[in-house]
């Protein structure tokens, strides 16, 4: 199952980011209309799609692999996983100080915004473990500080637990299980949204979703060619839709709506015609993690350089920004991640240098 790609889930990964993108410039956007604006005030969300499509995807591709190679295969996973997300954010972080120190030398440093004393935090991506109170530098990338935490804990995961050997009705029972504690936490907190209070319970939401999606992948695995699964999938998924319109908690809703959304893009992938699988809106997947780490300050600098009102920012202008978006994810994922990830995985710090093969 790891070599295989199941292009309508790149696809629906870049749509997912630049609805992230949309969210962040909503509220600068002159002229949008009210209804409009509350559609995508909902953008924040993506996030949680990306939650499920991620553990999705690592049981997809690393379970078997790390319940076959024990313990020993922890490190290798560990190391991938830190190639693909830590580069980027990295280059992105320094381009955030880079900001702060020009901002501070014109004299408009904003501590609440760039503060150097929570630094060490961010290039280590523990940032939002509870170690701070709002969101600063790159603020999108909060949600990969909780995506290093959910790979932490997928090996212990993936060991304890194979969701293959289980029934499905089991495997169905703890979905429905882990969404339902998630909603029960943040009723808890008194949190409304799953965007309420990201510093404190993001990684909760992250590793519930994570461990949601690991589990909806096993569904696949075994439901994949079969009609009458994706009828009923796409039944509870319209049923949610719904439920959430007329009150259903969004904390309860959402994830169990997306965990349903994901079995059915997972189920309907490779059919003929698939919009979500052409190649332009694959291309929008495959930089969709530039997209994400990338918008939040190039909008900062945009507004910065460029816009006299940045509550009534006018057509021309967002149209320029979303310009430079696409342009920037496509340099950034061809010059940065690609490379910094072919890099890191040619080495292997965990091997001992004896061990390592002659080079050629």
């Amino acid at each position: 199952m790891s070599g295989t790609e199941l292009r309508a889930l790149t696809g629906m990964r870049g749509l997912a980011a630049w609805m992230v993108v949309a969210y962040h410039i909503r509220g600068s956007i002159a002229g949008l209309p009210q209804a409009i604006e509350g559609v995508l005030a909902k953008g924040y969300l993506a996030v949680d799609f990306f939650f499920l499509l991620s553990g999705f995807v690592i049981w997809l591709t690393y379970a078997e692999r790390l319940r076959r190679d024990g313990l020993a295969g922890v490190p290798r996973f560990l190391w991938r996983r830190l190639a693909r997300i830590w580069p980027l954010h990295l280059v992105m972080l320094a381009a955030a100080v880079a900001l702060a120190l020009l901002l501070a030398a014109t004299g408009r440093h904003d501590p609440a915004r760039f503060p150097f004393a929570e630094l060490p935090l961010h290039v280590m991506l523990v940032q939002n473990w509870g170690a701070t109170n709002a969101l600063s530098w790159n603020d999108p990338a909060w949600s990969i500080s909780c995506e290093l935490a959910a790979y932490l804990m997928f090996p212990a995961l993936a060991m304890a637990i194979d969701w293959r050997r289980l029934p499905s009705w089991a495997v169905i029972g703890a979905v429905v299980g882990i969404v339902t504690l998630l909603h029960l936490v943040f009723a808890s907190k008194g949190a409304p949204t799953l965007g309420s209070d990201i510093t404190r319970l993001g990684v909760m939401r992250c590793i519930a979703e994570f461990a949601a999606g690991t589990a909806v992948a096993a569904l696949w695995a075994r439901w994949r060619g079969m009609s009458i699964a994706l009828v009923g999938v796409a039944t509870l998924a319209i049923a949610l839709t719904v439920g959430w319109a007329v009150g259903l908690p969004e904390t309860l809703a959402v994830p169990a709506l997306f965990a349903a959304l994901l079995m059915v893009l997972a189920l309907t992938a490779g059919r003929p015609r698939n919009p979500l699988e052409g190649a332009v809106v694959h291309y929008l997947g495959e930089i969709s993690y530039a997209t994400y780490l990338g918008h939040f300050l190039l909008f900062f600098v945009f507004k910065l350089a460029l816009v006299h009102d940045a509550t009534a920012v006018p057509a021309w202008q967002i149209a320029l920004y979303l310009g430079l978006v696409l342009a920037s994810s496509a340099v950034l994922f061809h010059w940065v991640e690609r490379p910094a990830q072919r890099i890191l995985n040619g080495w292997r710090p965990w091997v001992p240098v004896h061990k390592l093969p002659p080079a050629c």
